[in-house]
Protein backbone atom coordinates (compact mmCIF):
# COMPACT_ATOMS: atom_id res chain seq x y z
CA UNK A 1 0.00 0.00 0.00
CA UNK A 2 1.39 3.28 -1.06
CA UNK A 3 1.21 6.00 1.96
CA UNK A 4 0.38 9.39 1.06
CA UNK A 5 2.37 11.98 2.78
CA UNK A 6 0.51 13.22 6.03
CA UNK A 7 -1.66 10.06 5.72
CA UNK A 8 -2.38 7.83 8.56
CA UNK A 9 -3.17 4.44 8.15
CA UNK A 10 -5.92 2.77 10.36
CA UNK A 11 -5.63 -0.18 11.19
CA UNK A 12 -8.90 -2.02 12.50
CA UNK A 13 -8.51 -4.97 15.05
CA UNK A 14 -12.19 -5.22 16.03
CA UNK A 15 -12.22 -8.48 14.91
CA UNK A 16 -9.27 -9.55 16.57
CA UNK A 17 -8.52 -7.54 20.06
CA UNK A 18 -12.06 -6.34 19.77
CA UNK A 19 -13.72 -9.41 19.77
CA UNK A 20 -11.37 -10.81 22.68
CA UNK A 21 -13.54 -8.20 25.20
CA UNK A 22 -15.41 -10.70 27.72
CA UNK A 23 -19.12 -11.72 26.14
CA UNK A 24 -17.68 -9.94 22.51
CA UNK A 25 -17.25 -13.31 20.29
CA UNK A 26 -18.73 -12.75 16.98
CA UNK A 27 -19.86 -16.03 14.74
CA UNK A 28 -17.96 -16.27 11.26
CA UNK A 29 -20.81 -14.95 9.30
CA UNK A 30 -21.07 -11.53 11.97
CA UNK A 31 -17.20 -11.30 10.89
CA UNK A 32 -17.26 -11.27 7.08
CA UNK A 33 -20.94 -9.27 7.68
CA UNK A 34 -18.43 -6.56 10.00
CA UNK A 35 -15.55 -6.90 7.59
CA UNK A 36 -17.38 -5.43 4.70
CA UNK A 37 -18.71 -2.29 6.70
CA UNK A 38 -15.28 -1.87 7.62
CA UNK A 39 -14.40 -1.71 4.04
CA UNK A 40 -17.25 0.96 3.43
CA UNK A 41 -16.07 2.56 6.54
CA UNK A 42 -12.73 3.01 4.73
CA UNK A 43 -9.92 1.25 7.08
CA UNK A 44 -7.11 0.63 5.42
CA UNK A 45 -5.87 -2.78 7.35
CA UNK A 46 -8.34 -5.31 8.79
CA UNK A 47 -6.86 -7.37 11.27
CA UNK A 48 -9.61 -10.23 10.54
CA UNK A 49 -8.49 -12.91 13.38
CA UNK A 50 -5.59 -15.30 14.82
CA UNK A 51 -5.73 -17.82 12.54
CA UNK A 52 -3.81 -20.64 14.84
CA UNK A 53 -6.19 -20.72 17.69
CA UNK A 54 -9.37 -22.27 16.62
CA UNK A 55 -10.90 -23.55 13.23
CA UNK A 56 -13.27 -20.86 14.03
CA UNK A 57 -10.86 -18.09 13.41
CA UNK A 58 -9.10 -19.94 10.78
CA UNK A 59 -11.94 -19.91 8.59
CA UNK A 60 -12.83 -16.20 9.27
CA UNK A 61 -9.67 -14.91 8.21
CA UNK A 62 -9.81 -17.13 5.23
CA UNK A 63 -13.68 -16.00 4.32
CA UNK A 64 -12.55 -12.16 4.18
CA UNK A 65 -9.50 -13.28 2.70
CA UNK A 66 -11.37 -14.41 -0.29
CA UNK A 67 -14.49 -11.83 -0.15
CA UNK A 68 -13.37 -8.51 1.04
CA UNK A 69 -11.21 -6.99 -1.68
CA UNK A 70 -9.34 -3.36 -1.69
CA UNK A 71 -8.20 -3.40 2.38
CA UNK A 72 -4.90 -5.39 3.84
CA UNK A 73 -6.03 -8.17 5.48
CA UNK A 74 -3.92 -8.59 8.09
CA UNK A 75 -3.68 -12.06 10.29
CA UNK A 76 -1.80 -12.55 14.17
CA UNK A 77 0.46 -15.20 14.62
CA UNK A 78 2.89 -15.58 17.41
CA UNK A 79 6.35 -15.72 16.98
CA UNK A 80 5.95 -19.70 16.61
CA UNK A 81 6.29 -21.77 13.46
CA UNK A 82 2.63 -23.22 13.22
CA UNK A 83 1.00 -19.50 14.04
CA UNK A 84 3.11 -18.36 11.15
CA UNK A 85 2.13 -21.27 9.00
CA UNK A 86 -1.43 -21.42 9.61
CA UNK A 87 -1.58 -17.65 9.00
CA UNK A 88 -0.30 -17.92 5.43
CA UNK A 89 -2.69 -20.46 4.27
CA UNK A 90 -5.45 -18.47 6.02
CA UNK A 91 -4.64 -15.34 3.86
CA UNK A 92 -3.52 -17.74 0.70
CA UNK A 93 -6.80 -15.73 -1.19
CA UNK A 94 -6.19 -12.63 0.07
CA UNK A 95 -6.33 -9.49 -2.73
CA UNK A 96 -3.51 -7.82 -0.33
CA UNK A 97 -2.11 -9.69 2.81
CA UNK A 98 -0.12 -8.99 5.96
CA UNK A 99 1.15 -10.81 8.98
CA UNK A 100 1.37 -9.37 12.25
CA UNK A 101 3.73 -11.53 14.09
CA UNK A 102 4.62 -10.14 18.25
CA UNK A 103 6.88 -11.48 20.63
CA UNK A 104 7.09 -10.23 24.71
CA UNK A 105 9.89 -7.44 24.55
CA UNK A 106 9.41 -6.15 28.78
CA UNK A 107 11.55 -7.67 31.71
CA UNK A 108 8.56 -9.13 33.06
CA UNK A 109 6.74 -11.24 30.41
CA UNK A 110 9.96 -12.27 29.25
CA UNK A 111 11.01 -13.69 32.57
CA UNK A 112 7.38 -14.94 33.47
CA UNK A 113 6.12 -16.14 30.62
CA UNK A 114 8.50 -16.46 27.92
CA UNK A 115 11.23 -17.83 29.79
CA UNK A 116 13.90 -16.48 27.50
CA UNK A 117 16.96 -14.61 27.53
CA UNK A 118 16.68 -11.00 25.53
CA UNK A 119 19.20 -12.63 23.25
CA UNK A 120 16.90 -15.50 22.49
CA UNK A 121 13.97 -13.18 22.12
CA UNK A 122 15.97 -11.24 19.70
CA UNK A 123 16.41 -14.66 17.67
CA UNK A 124 13.22 -16.03 17.70
CA UNK A 125 11.67 -12.71 16.19
CA UNK A 126 14.27 -12.54 13.51
CA UNK A 127 14.18 -16.29 12.77
CA UNK A 128 10.19 -15.74 12.77
CA UNK A 129 10.80 -12.71 9.95
CA UNK A 130 12.56 -14.82 7.88
CA UNK A 131 9.90 -18.02 7.96
CA UNK A 132 7.15 -15.19 7.48
CA UNK A 133 9.10 -13.74 4.30
CA UNK A 134 8.59 -17.05 2.32
CA UNK A 135 4.96 -16.32 2.33
CA UNK A 136 4.42 -12.19 3.17
CA UNK A 137 6.03 -9.15 1.32
CA UNK A 138 3.67 -7.00 3.99
CA UNK A 139 5.26 -8.29 7.52
CA UNK A 140 3.90 -6.05 10.50
CA UNK A 141 6.28 -6.93 14.02
CA UNK A 142 5.04 -5.71 17.36
CA UNK A 143 6.91 -5.90 20.62
CA UNK A 144 4.30 -7.01 23.27
CA UNK A 145 4.34 -4.31 26.47
CA UNK A 146 6.64 -2.22 24.46
CA UNK A 147 6.10 0.45 27.11
CA UNK A 148 7.49 -1.41 30.03
CA UNK A 149 10.33 -2.70 28.14
CA UNK A 150 14.14 -1.56 28.36
CA UNK A 151 14.04 1.20 25.68
CA UNK A 152 17.14 -0.06 24.63
CA UNK A 153 16.07 -3.03 24.05
CA UNK A 154 13.52 -1.80 22.05
CA UNK A 155 15.99 -0.16 19.70
CA UNK A 156 18.06 -3.40 19.29
CA UNK A 157 15.28 -5.67 18.65
CA UNK A 158 13.75 -3.36 16.35
CA UNK A 159 16.80 -2.82 14.49
CA UNK A 160 17.27 -6.85 13.97
CA UNK A 161 13.84 -7.15 12.82
CA UNK A 162 13.47 -4.41 10.15
CA UNK A 163 17.20 -5.79 9.12
CA UNK A 164 15.80 -8.74 8.28
CA UNK A 165 12.80 -7.53 5.94
CA UNK A 166 9.55 -6.08 8.85
CA UNK A 167 7.90 -3.42 6.47
CA UNK A 168 5.74 -2.05 9.57
CA UNK A 169 6.82 -1.62 13.43
CA UNK A 170 4.68 -1.43 16.09
CA UNK A 171 5.11 0.04 19.57
CA UNK A 172 2.40 -1.31 21.54
CA UNK A 173 0.92 -0.51 25.12
CA UNK A 174 -0.05 -3.16 25.94
CA UNK A 175 -1.39 -3.10 29.29
CA UNK A 176 -2.24 0.51 29.05
CA UNK A 177 0.23 1.80 31.24
CA UNK A 178 2.23 4.59 29.51
CA UNK A 179 1.05 8.44 29.51
CA UNK A 180 0.89 10.42 26.60
CA UNK A 181 4.59 12.43 27.49
CA UNK A 182 6.01 8.90 28.00
CA UNK A 183 4.79 7.59 24.65
CA UNK A 184 5.82 10.66 22.51
CA UNK A 185 9.02 10.34 23.81
CA UNK A 186 9.46 6.77 23.03
CA UNK A 187 8.39 6.94 20.10
CA UNK A 188 10.30 10.30 18.99
CA UNK A 189 13.74 8.40 20.70
CA UNK A 190 12.56 5.28 18.30
CA UNK A 191 12.39 7.00 15.46
CA UNK A 192 16.26 8.72 15.99
CA UNK A 193 17.70 6.11 17.07
CA UNK A 194 16.42 2.80 15.43
CA UNK A 195 18.39 1.67 12.80
CA UNK A 196 16.71 1.32 9.10
CA UNK A 197 13.58 3.37 11.10
CA UNK A 198 12.99 5.87 7.55
CA UNK A 199 11.84 2.40 5.74
CA UNK A 200 9.49 1.31 7.57
CA UNK A 201 6.04 2.47 9.08
CA UNK A 202 5.77 2.88 12.84
CA UNK A 203 2.43 1.97 14.38
CA UNK A 204 0.88 2.75 17.71
CA UNK A 205 -1.52 0.14 19.30
CA UNK A 206 -2.67 1.65 22.61
CA UNK A 207 -4.94 0.04 25.72
CA UNK A 208 -7.13 2.44 27.67
CA UNK A 209 -6.56 0.79 31.41
CA UNK A 210 -5.85 4.48 32.43
CA UNK A 211 -8.35 6.29 30.18
CA UNK A 212 -5.54 7.42 27.70
CA UNK A 213 -5.37 5.13 24.91
CA UNK A 214 -6.55 7.56 22.39
CA UNK A 215 -4.33 10.32 24.05
CA UNK A 216 -1.52 8.65 23.59
CA UNK A 217 -2.27 7.38 20.04
CA UNK A 218 -2.61 11.31 19.02
CA UNK A 219 0.60 11.98 21.19
CA UNK A 220 2.33 9.34 18.99
CA UNK A 221 1.40 10.35 15.15
CA UNK A 222 2.18 14.13 16.14
CA UNK A 223 6.15 12.20 17.25
CA UNK A 224 6.19 10.05 13.86
CA UNK A 225 3.67 7.50 14.53
CA UNK A 226 1.88 6.83 10.90
CA UNK A 227 -0.31 3.82 11.64
CA UNK A 228 -2.58 4.15 14.32
CA UNK A 229 -4.79 0.17 15.54
CA UNK A 230 -8.17 0.97 16.79
CA UNK A 231 -11.15 -1.14 17.57
CA UNK A 232 -14.89 0.05 16.98
CA UNK A 233 -16.77 1.71 20.00
CA UNK A 234 -12.83 1.20 21.63
CA UNK A 235 -13.83 -2.79 22.43
CA UNK A 236 -11.12 -4.63 23.47
CA UNK A 237 -9.18 -6.48 26.51
CA UNK A 238 -9.65 -5.06 29.78
CA UNK A 239 -10.77 -1.07 29.51
CA UNK A 240 -10.32 -1.71 25.52
CA UNK A 241 -8.55 0.00 22.88
CA UNK A 242 -7.86 3.81 21.34
CA UNK A 243 -11.50 4.08 19.53
CA UNK A 244 -11.26 4.42 16.11
CA UNK A 245 -13.79 6.99 15.28
CA UNK A 246 -11.74 9.32 18.68
CA UNK A 247 -9.08 8.80 16.35
CA UNK A 248 -10.32 10.06 13.33
CA UNK A 249 -12.42 12.82 14.37
CA UNK A 250 -9.80 13.48 16.79
CA UNK A 251 -7.34 14.23 13.61
CA UNK A 252 -10.43 15.92 11.28
CA UNK A 253 -11.78 18.42 13.90
CA UNK A 254 -8.30 19.15 14.97
CA UNK A 255 -6.65 19.39 11.42
CA UNK A 256 -5.14 22.69 12.38
CA UNK A 257 -3.13 20.88 15.34
CA UNK A 258 -2.34 17.75 13.59
CA UNK A 259 -2.11 18.20 9.94
CA UNK A 260 -2.86 14.43 9.18
CA UNK A 261 -5.70 12.84 7.30
CA UNK A 262 -7.45 9.65 7.28
CA UNK A 263 -9.12 8.17 4.67
CA UNK A 264 -11.93 6.61 6.77
CA UNK A 265 -15.37 8.09 5.16
CA UNK A 266 -16.54 9.55 8.61
CA UNK A 267 -20.61 9.36 7.79
CA UNK A 268 -20.02 5.38 7.95
CA UNK A 269 -18.86 5.99 11.68
CA UNK A 270 -22.40 5.52 13.22
CA UNK A 271 -23.17 2.94 11.00
CA UNK A 272 -20.27 1.10 11.94
CA UNK A 273 -20.84 1.39 15.36
CA UNK A 274 -24.44 0.24 15.90
CA UNK A 275 -23.22 -2.43 13.65
CA UNK A 276 -20.50 -3.54 16.14
CA UNK A 277 -23.23 -3.02 19.15
CA UNK A 278 -25.49 -5.41 17.71
CA UNK A 279 -23.41 -7.82 17.14
CA UNK A 280 -21.37 -8.10 20.39
CA UNK A 281 -24.28 -6.86 22.79
CA UNK A 282 -21.92 -4.22 23.84
CA UNK A 283 -23.71 -0.83 23.98
CA UNK A 284 -21.85 2.51 23.90
CA UNK A 285 -22.71 4.33 26.99
CA UNK A 286 -24.81 7.25 26.53
CA UNK A 287 -21.64 10.44 26.59
CA UNK A 288 -19.26 8.26 24.23
CA UNK A 289 -17.24 11.04 22.09
CA UNK A 290 -18.52 10.94 18.84
CA UNK A 291 -21.38 7.64 18.53
CA UNK A 292 -22.99 7.85 22.00
CA UNK A 293 -26.78 9.02 21.93
CA UNK A 294 -25.98 12.31 23.73
CA UNK A 295 -22.63 12.99 21.59
CA UNK A 296 -25.14 15.16 19.73
CA UNK A 297 -27.85 16.00 22.45
CA UNK A 298 -28.85 19.18 24.16
CA UNK A 299 -31.14 19.62 27.00
CA UNK A 300 -29.95 22.34 29.15
CA UNK A 301 -31.70 25.75 28.32
CA UNK A 302 -28.29 27.95 27.47
CA UNK A 303 -27.12 25.36 25.69
CA UNK A 304 -30.41 25.03 23.63
CA UNK A 305 -30.55 28.61 22.81
CA UNK A 306 -27.22 28.53 21.09
CA UNK A 307 -27.88 25.78 19.10
CA UNK A 308 -30.47 27.15 17.92
CA UNK A 309 -28.87 30.34 17.29
CA UNK A 310 -25.81 28.86 15.69
CA UNK A 311 -24.79 24.97 16.46
CA UNK A 312 -21.32 25.76 16.63
CA UNK A 313 -21.77 27.50 19.60
CA UNK A 314 -21.65 24.19 21.49
CA UNK A 315 -21.49 21.25 18.76
CA UNK A 316 -17.38 21.17 16.95
CA UNK A 317 -18.26 18.81 15.07
CA UNK A 318 -21.36 18.78 12.77
CA UNK A 319 -23.75 15.35 13.85
CA UNK A 320 -24.25 14.78 10.09
CA UNK A 321 -20.52 14.41 9.47
CA UNK A 322 -20.60 10.92 11.55
CA UNK A 323 -23.51 9.82 10.53
CA UNK A 324 -26.49 11.28 12.69
CA UNK A 325 -29.39 12.89 11.28
CA UNK A 326 -28.99 16.03 12.90
CA UNK A 327 -29.00 17.10 16.56
CA UNK A 328 -31.22 16.47 19.06
CA UNK A 329 -33.22 19.41 21.48
CA UNK A 330 -33.90 17.03 24.84
CA UNK A 331 -36.55 18.88 26.44
CA UNK A 332 -36.61 17.93 30.28
CA UNK A 333 -36.54 20.55 33.64
CA UNK A 334 -33.23 22.18 31.87
CA UNK A 335 -35.17 23.36 29.28
CA UNK A 336 -36.07 26.87 28.26
CA UNK A 337 -38.18 28.90 26.25
CA UNK A 338 -36.25 28.27 23.35
CA UNK A 339 -36.16 24.93 22.91
CA UNK A 340 -40.30 24.80 23.78
CA UNK A 341 -40.32 27.54 20.75
CA UNK A 342 -38.44 24.96 18.68
CA UNK A 343 -40.35 22.60 19.95
CA UNK A 344 -43.67 23.79 18.61
CA UNK A 345 -41.95 25.03 15.09
CA UNK A 346 -40.81 21.38 14.43
CA UNK A 347 -44.88 20.59 15.57
CA UNK A 348 -46.11 23.04 13.23
CA UNK A 349 -47.69 24.36 16.42
CA UNK A 350 -48.68 27.63 17.30
CA UNK A 351 -49.17 29.90 20.37
CA UNK A 352 -48.70 33.34 22.14
CA UNK A 353 -45.80 34.25 24.14
CA UNK A 354 -47.62 34.01 27.26
CA UNK A 355 -49.14 30.18 26.27
CA UNK A 356 -45.30 29.64 25.51
CA UNK A 357 -43.76 30.83 29.02
CA UNK A 358 -46.71 28.54 30.89
CA UNK A 359 -46.14 25.70 29.20
CA UNK A 360 -42.48 25.42 29.74
CA UNK A 361 -43.48 25.84 33.38
CA UNK A 362 -45.54 23.12 32.98
CA UNK A 363 -43.09 21.22 31.24
CA UNK A 364 -40.51 21.87 33.84
CA UNK A 365 -42.95 20.64 36.59
CA UNK A 366 -43.71 17.14 35.02
CA UNK A 367 -40.34 16.68 34.50
CA UNK A 368 -39.35 16.81 37.95
CA UNK A 369 -40.91 12.99 38.02
CA UNK A 370 -39.68 12.12 34.88
CA UNK A 371 -36.11 11.50 33.30
CA UNK A 372 -37.21 11.48 30.17
CA UNK A 373 -39.94 13.66 28.55
CA UNK A 374 -41.47 12.18 25.08
CA UNK A 375 -43.17 13.91 22.54
CA UNK A 376 -46.40 12.18 23.67
CA UNK A 377 -45.98 14.26 27.30
CA UNK A 378 -45.58 17.49 25.82
CA UNK A 379 -49.05 17.11 23.63
CA UNK A 380 -50.85 15.59 26.78
CA UNK A 381 -49.52 19.01 28.97
CA UNK A 382 -50.38 21.08 26.17
CA UNK A 383 -53.87 19.22 25.27
CA UNK A 384 -54.50 20.21 29.51
CA UNK A 385 -54.03 23.83 29.32
CA UNK A 386 -53.98 25.13 25.85
CA UNK A 387 -57.22 22.97 24.34
CA UNK A 388 -57.31 25.91 21.82
CA UNK A 389 -54.36 25.54 20.30
CA UNK A 390 -53.66 26.29 16.58
CA UNK A 391 -51.51 24.33 13.68
CA UNK A 392 -49.81 26.47 11.78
Amino acid sequence: MKQQPNQILIFDTTLRDGEQSPGASMTIDEKVMLAHQLKRLGVNIIEAGFPVISEGDFEAVSRIAKSVKGPIICGLARCVEKDITAAAKALEEAENKRIHIFIATSKIHMQHKLKMEPDEVIQRAVASVKQAKMHFDDIEFSAEDATRSDPEFLIKIFSAVIEAGVTTINVPDTVGYTMPDEYAELINRLNREVKGIENVVISVHCHNDLGVATANSLAAIKNGARQVECTINGIGERSGNAALEEIVMGLKTRHDLYKEFTSIETKELLNSSRMVSQITSIQVQYNKAIVGKNAFAHESGIHQHGIIANPETYEIMRPEDVGFNGNDMVIGKHSGKHAIKQWLVNNKIKLSDNEISHLSQQVKSFSDSRKVISDADIFKILSKTNTNYAKI
